[in-house]
Parts: C-alpha cells; structure tokens; sequence
C-alpha cells in the first residue's frame, strides 16, 4: 500500500489547460484567446530584436560565466528596475528610501513580497479586485495570509469599474490591510482606475491606514509609454506612503520564460533598508536560493545603454499600437454584424486582455462550436486576434450572443 493513496487529484490550472487542447487541436482555423503572452501578427512569438541582439553579444561574451548571483539577485538590474518604476529622478532614490531585489518574475516578487508582510510585520488579511489575475490568492494564502477578502471592480451591467462599490469596500477594511493594486492594464478586465479615482482610492487608504501591494505587469507595455503606466505606483510615493511593488519583465522584454522579476520596497525611513533586505535574503535563501542571471543581464544591458533604451521603446510602441489596432478591428466587426449588446469596452481598455462581458455558456460554444479557446470568465488576450481571423471571432461571438443571449445584452441592445 502506497503512503502517497492520500494524494487527490488536484484541478487543472485554467490557462495551460486551454493551451493544451489549443495544441492538440488539429482544426485549421482554430484560435487561441487565452495564453497571456503577446503574439505579432502572424499568431507567433516575438523575440524583442533588442533581445535577440543583446544573447548574440552575451554568447560571444567569455567573461559571462554560469556562477551563482547573490541571493538577492544582480544589484544593477534591480536598481535600474527600481528607477524606471519610479523615474529616475524620484527623490525617495537620492534619499536611499527605495531599493529592489531581483526575483522569479513578478510571481516570485509577489511572493517574497507577501512573505516579508506576513512574517515581520504580522499582516494576516489580504484584499485583491474582483475579478483578479487568479493566482493572486493562492500567492499569498501560500506566504501565511490567513484571511482574504474582495473589493469590488467590475460591474457586468456597465462594463466599467463600480467605483462605489471598491470605495465602500476600501472604507471597511480593517487597519493594515493589504491591498492588491493593478499598476496598469488591469488583468483580467483591461479597465484601469482614472487619475482622480487613484487619488480618491489613496485617500481611502491613507485614513484607514491600508497597506498599498502594487502588482506591475505591463509598465510600458499597456499604453507604449513607461511614465504613463508607472503613474499609480509614482503617486501612492509623492503621497509618502510606504508600498511594496512586484515587477515583471515577461510582457514588456518577452522574456517569458526567463523569469526576470524584482520587488521593489518603498520606505519613509533609509535606517530601515539594512534590516529588511536581511530578513528578504532569508526568505529567498530558504525558496530559491538565488534568482537565474541571464534574463537580468539582458534587461540590465538594455536599461543601461540610452541607444538599446530607444531602441527597445520602439519595440514596446510596436506591441501596445498592435493591441490598440486589433480592439478597434474586433469592435469594429462586432459593431458591423450588429451584434447584440453594446462593445465600446473593447476599446476603452488598456493592455493585453479585454473582459468581454461573454458568459461561461457563449464561451463553451465559442470553444466548442468555433474552436476559439478562452477562459470560461470571458477574458481574451488581444493579441490572439490578428488581421486573417479578427472577422472570424467576430462571427464567432455574434453566434454565441445571439443563440444564447444574457439579460444584460438583451436589455442594452434594445435601447440601441
């Protein structure tokens, strides 16, 4: 008899398990709307050419070895990732208020992150949006969070964020709450707060002492502009409020599956860096031990040279115009077909994924019908769309809304 009888089977994770049926289906028009990576237009991986330029170098570099880097990681990828989150002329920079440590991408900057709350400042309760990306939750219920709660964000009805309900939810939190914020591009709805309703959301926080967790997945790459999405996590600083802020580089490089990451720590008092980044060694000593070298050199070559700077700019415009483009072209079909509801959502939103307000039914026949895979909560990722089949998901969708209508479709269409 084997100890291990105890072990359930666990569930698939949502996602890969979309990418895997993707995979095995043989259907010629298949699409695929749910893996959250960018795609050009032929539907294919984009290695950033600034990437590829700079592994050339670094494969005739016999300087570069395979050595361990220190457990925090490489100091000037996490400096120069600190800056351009915050702008390098950010005063809590000069005051050495703020410093980074490099990570396992945005995930594993959560995580270390989450872990350093719980552990030594004893924060138990956790907020994150409703809807949110979904490993959220288990991040941080893994790091020692023990109690979690929402906060309200996307109301079904108008496609929009339901302010009232995330400020009334904010003023009930209690003291020393963390809550979980979408730098930009929020995932999975696309809708990102205003500048006055961040000011109104900081306000909250501040009076009822809400401890900010920024999560930054897209700077760069949401709108093309690194200041522009950097401009909740530079304005929760101005305020002077102490945050953490998880970085990932996976979107905005490509480096996917490079896990390069860093966790930058924001503080109203440089006295305090030496203790904290002793206790975040110890955290990552006893995960990871050290993150990997060479998607940090990369990043760190590019961010250091102003020509590679540019140049990679350039390759971010490229990727957000790509995004705008094809909601402009799906609104546009879904429009042309006089497809019952209203999709001006579409366009509003920012970065990768757009909420399309599909129900789990329209989304099983999209799959079923069309071989359109996407997740069940009706998020896509833009870039799966492209110039040969944004028609065809237009179709598509106008199929699934009109055999399987939703009240909220219904009721909008017929003010039209």
């Amino acid at each position: 008899m084997s100890r291990f009888q105890v072990v359930e089977q666990g569930p698939p994770i949502e996602v890969f398990q979309l990418t895997k049926l993707f995979a095995e289906d043989s259907f010629q028009n298949k699409v695929n709307l749910s893996v959250g990576a960018y795609r050009d237009e032929n539907g294919k991986p984009w290695v950033l050419p600034v990437v590829r330029k700079m592994e050339k170098q670094m494969a005739e570099d016999d300087t570069l070895l395979h050595e361990y880097l220190p457990v925090l990681g490489f100091e000037q990828f996490s400096q120069l990732a600190t800056a351009m989150l915050l702008g390098q002329d950010n005063p809590v920079l000069a005051a050495g208020r703020a410093f980074g440590v490099q990570t396992l991408s945005g995930t594993g900057a959560l995580r270390v992150g989450a872990e350093l709350l719980n552990k030594h400042l004893h924060y138990t309760t956790y907020y994150y949006s409703k809807p949110t990306w979904e490993n959220h939750h288990l991040v941080f219920m893994n790091a020692g969070f023990t109690t979690p709660r929402t906060y309200r964000y996307w109301d079904e009805k108008t496609r929009a964020i339901d302010f009232d309900g995330l400020m009334e939810d904010l003023k009930n939190a209690p003291e020393n709450a963390v809550i979980i914020l979408h730098a930009c591009a929020h995932n999975p709805t696309g809708i990102d707060p205003t500048h006055e309703q961040w000011e109104k959301i900081a306000d909250v926080m501040e009076e009822r002492k809400l401890f900010p967790f920024f999560d930054s997945a897209y700077q760069g790459f949401a709108s093309g502009e690194l200041d522009k999405d950097a401009y909740a996590v530079r304005y929760f600083v101005k305020r002077g409020f102490e945050l953490v802020c998880a970085q990932s580089f996976a979107k905005n490089f490509g480096l996917y599956n490079e896990r390069v990451g860093n966790l930058s720590i924001v503080l109203n008092n440089s006295s305090h860096v030496p203790a904290i980044r002793s206790q975040v060694t110890w955290i990552v000593r006893g995960m990871y031990s050290n993150p990997p070298a060479h998607g940090a050199r990369v990043v760190t070559a590019v961010l250091s040279c102003k020509q590679l700077f540019d140049e990679w700019k350039d390759h971010i415009k490229v990727m957000s115009s790509r995004v705008i483009q094809m909601r402009e072209a799906l609104r546009a079909e879904l429009v042309k077909l006089g497809t019952p509801g209203t999709w001006d959502h579409i366009v509003k939103q920012i970065g990768l994924f757009s909420y399309t307000g599909l129900t789990q039914r329209q989304v099983e026949h999209l799959i079923q019908e069309y071989h359109i895979y996407l997740l069940k909560s009706g998020r896509i990722n833009i870039c799966g769309l492209n110039p040969s089949n944004v028609a065809y998901v237009a179709r598509a969708m106008n199929d699934a809304i009109t055999k399987f209508p939703d009240d909220h479709d219904t009721i909008a269409h017929s003010k039209l």
